[in-house]
């Protein structure tokens, strides 16, 4: 039984490289007999079939799969038609690559091609694969593959200075995860209309770059410039869930293709704890977010100078194309001026775990490396805001501004009409968040002692941080569970870009010592109108506070 489920597999990803023969003119013969392989295997199965053939609860108890067999299967053949797939494959791959190369060109060079592109003659080997279970509409196959390759790649580079140069790509060393689909299943052989394939995972990309009978170093900038553009390139073109889909039978499947699904709103509001990298004073961070690691979808924040706790509240969009497998990834760095920044930590964030049109709020711990399982040193932790806005369904979410409008960002820069002819997009309007913010500071429960007798005389500032207005409850003596059901009122000119600080104090005669603080951002308040929660202190050895927020909106609008 392993080896007619090893067969199935091997048919299936025999499909796969049989189309790019199909797109060769180059491999006549070899298409002709891996057509007549693949057809004998799929001549009597139906679309039941293959799910049986591929799903291991269909089969007895006593039948074990191994892995091992149907891959060294797999891999032996191959290994045979390697020399076919490389004359297919290595044009293919130039014409699709090359203009992406093109548009991730660095600006050090005036223009950049391929003279020469081959595989090689060492075939990848797989050494793991999954069926995924992707419900009744598709098969979905996950090939680990490892690569040592002896590809000859060249490329022709040219510099601003008007300077040739050959530029081989030496020593590629890979390891990934490829996923294929073969959607949709239909009765009719081979019982689906497409197969897509995607690079789901790199785990390791590992080359090295040498200029034909030269040293590419002698160029400064050159080769930094270019590493980053052929891994962008990569990225872009084939790297999950970019994907390339190609028809087996005719249809339509402009469904399968790449497209965007919503929105992610991002709001960095601050980071704690950070690792100091300076000798003399405190680290300089500023953070860089990405969904997909391009430079064009990578932001990056403002420096924060001298600081190992900054406070950030910078907002960002991102496009999301599919929420179930994509992440938001953030990395913390040093700023070293003229010199590369210094890692401090990084962290990321399924996007799967967010609610559609749910705020979330969330404190995530830096790590060295997100490859890593475990990393016990504290790099501190990063806090973030976040709202996920799919496309189609902005009905079903409050809008805190008017029901005009629709929300597409937490910045609001909408397209708004001409008030004369109704001419809509020809101006944007830009919605600043205007209200009142009410704000009941209810109680605070185990606090820190910070006197000799174990008591606290606890009260609470609170600071609108862009425009520094304060209020302040009164003093509780002696008590660590103080109750104030006080209420405060803000005027609140730019709501999406303010913050609520709200810091505990100990009264002393002669002055008062910290206890600890929350910060808050309104975007929750803004959403969803009113909301009460417990809010643990920050800087504090214990305790939390109980507020009470109530946003009454008064929307203004500033033409841009």
């Amino acid at each position: 039984m392993s080896f007619v489920s090893g067969l199935v597999i091997g048919v299936l990803v025999g499909i796969a490289l049989i189309v790019l023969f199909v797109r060769s003119e180059n491999a006549r013969s070899a298409r002709r007999s891996a057509l007549a392989t693949t057809i004998a295997a799929f001549a009597r199965m139906t679309v039941e079939d293959s799910k049986k053939l591929l799903a291991p609860e269909y089969y007895p108890s006593w039948v074990v799969f191994s892995q091992r067999q149907k891959l060294n299967w797999l891999n032996a053949h191959l290994t045979k038609i390697w020399p076919y797939v490389d004359e297919a494959a290595s044009e293919l791959i130039k014409a699709n690559v090359e203009p992406i190369l093109e548009q991730y060109r660095p600006l050090v060079l005036s223009s950049l091609s391929f003279s020469k592109f081959t595989l090689g003659t060492v075939a990848p080997q797989f050494t793991g694969v999954s069926i995924i279970e992707g419900g009744d509409e598709g098969i979905t196959m996950e090939l680990e593959m490892n690569w040592d390759g002896n590809p000859s790649i060249i490329l022709d580079i040219k510099t601003r200075l008007g300077v040739g140069l050959p530029v081989q790509v030496k020593n590629i060393a890979f390891t990934g995860v490829f996923r294929l689909i073969f959607k949709p299943l239909v009765p009719e052989f081979p019982c689906f209309g497409a197969v897509s394939f995607s690079l789901r995972h790199k785990k390791q990309m590992d080359f090295t770059l040498k200029v034909v009978g030269g040293d590419i170093s002698a160029i400064p900038g050159v080769a930094d410039a270019l590493e980053t553009t052929i891994r962008d390139a990569v990225e872009d073109s084939i790297t999950w869930p970019v994907r390339k889909v190609i028809p087996i039978l005719p249809g339509d499947y402009s469904d399968l293709e790449l497209k965007p699904v919503g929105t992610l709103e991002v709001k960095l509001v601050q980071a704690q704890g950070l690792t100091n990298k300076d000798i003399i004073g405190k680290s300089d961070p500023f953070a860089e977010l990405h969904i997909r690691p391009l430079r064009n979808r990578t932001k990056t924040s403002k420096v924060i100078n001298n600081d190992l706790n900054p406070i950030w509240n910078e907002h960002f969009e991102f496009v999301v194309e599919d929420v179930s497998t994509q992440h938001l990834t953030v990395k913390i760095y040093d700023d070293e001026g003229l010199q590369a920044a210094e890692l401090l930590g990084c962290a990321q964030v399924q996007l799967s775990q967010l609610e559609p049109g749910k705020v979330k709020d969330v404190w995530i711990k830096l790590v060295k490396d997100l490859d890593l399982q475990r990393d016990t040193k504290d790099r501190g932790k990063v806090h973030l805001e976040l709202l996920y806005c799919p496309y189609g369904v902005e009905s079903g979410f409050t809008n805190p501004f008017t029901s005009n409008y629709t929300m597409t960002s937490l910045e609001k820069v909408l397209k708004s009409g001409d008030t004369e002819n109704g001419d809509l997009g020809n101006k944007k309007r830009t919605v600043i968040i205007r209200g009142v913010l009410s704000v009941t500071v209810i109680s605070a429960e185990d606090l820190p002692p910070t006197d000799l007798l174990g008591k606290a005389d606890p009260f609470v500032v609170l600071t609108m941080k862009k425009t520094g207005m304060k209020n302040s409850t009164r003093v509780v003596n002696e008590n660590l569970n103080p109750v104030w059901n006080q209420t405060f009122d803000f005027v609140v000119e730019d709501g999406l870009h303010d913050m609520l600080m709200v810091e505990v104090y100990d009264h002393d005669t002669f002055g008062k010592d910290y206890m600890g603080r929350c910060i808050l951002t309104l975007t929750r308040v803004i959403l969803e109108g009113e909301y009460k929660d417990c809010f643990p202190l920050d800087g504090a050895k214990s305790g939390k506070l109980n507020l009470n927020l109530k946003w009454m909106p008064q929307p203004i609008y500033r033409d841009s």
